[in-house]
């Protein structure tokens, strides 16, 4: 396996949990959520792939052949199974293909924003995520889907602006070997660099230190895409989702 495509399979590890036969068990998240049907990531030294545990044996054979005999999976390009693999799995349920973007996030990455930046690990943000579970989440953030303290998993760092929480980094998936990072700003806060500062942020957090940083974001997500650029970040693969 080619340097690339390990790093892949370090975010495959890190994204999901799964069986001895890495057939895909649910996402590997506080939330015990439901995985995706397939996974499929690439970069010009080959592809990493998954298949969820509750597919038919049959079934799973059919898109791991397909997966197998895929070229390697690279932005702009789509992968060249698309539609087959869409085929095959629409049942009782619409297939839903989400492509996305991987770019790698290096430990204590460096970026000059000059927010004020408070960790989950500092007594600071232990007194906020109090304040937050006692008088409730922002109310800007609950729009967001952020309505428990518990929502940010740690570890995050957040972007304090006069006073109010502006934008949250957080480990959206967090193993041994990797984490891969949520982030979210606040409405108001937008068009500050304020994400781009919090990503910096949390990439300096000392228990990330010893695992493989994962930003990903999809192919149509430009804000998200903005922030990557704006870090400098180096885009390392694509990735498709079938839910």
């Amino acid at each position: 396996m080619s340097r690339n495509a390990h790093w892949l399979n370090l975010q495959y590890c890190t994204l999901f949990r799964t069986r001895s036969d890495r057939r895909i068990e649910r996402e590997n998240d506080p939330d015990c959520s439901r995985g995706p049907r397939f996974w499929l990531a690439g970069c010009a030294d080959g592809n990493v792939f998954g298949v969820r545990a509750d597919l038919t044996d049959d079934l799973a054979a059919e898109l791991e052949a397909l997966a197998g005999d895929e070229p390697p999976f690279v932005y702009p390009a789509s992968p060249k199974y698309l539609e087959r693999y869409l085929s095959l799995l629409h049942g009782d349920r619409p297939a839903i293909a989400d492509l996305g973007l991987i770019y790698e996030l290096p430990w204590a990455h460096p970026y000059p924003g000059g927010a004020r930046l408070v960790s989950s690990d500092s007594e600071e943000g232990r007194d906020l995520i109090r304040s937050w579970a006692a008088d409730g989440v922002p109310e800007s953030f609950i729009e967001l889907g952020f309505g428990r303290a518990t929502d940010f998993w740690t570890p995050w760092c957040a972007a304090i602006v006069d006073g109010d929480v502006a934008s949250v980094a957080f480990a959206a998936r967090l193993a041994e070997a990797g984490a891969e990072l949520g982030l979210v700003t606040a409405k108001p806060f937008r068009g500050r660099g304020l994400a781009a500062a919090v990503t910096a942020g949390w990439s300096r957090l000392s228990e990330l230190r010893s695992r493989a940083l994962f930003y990903s974001t999809g192919r149509d997500n430009i804000a998200s895409q903005r922030v990557a650029g704006r870090l400098g970040l180096r885009l390392r693969g694509a990735s498709l989702r079938i839910s």
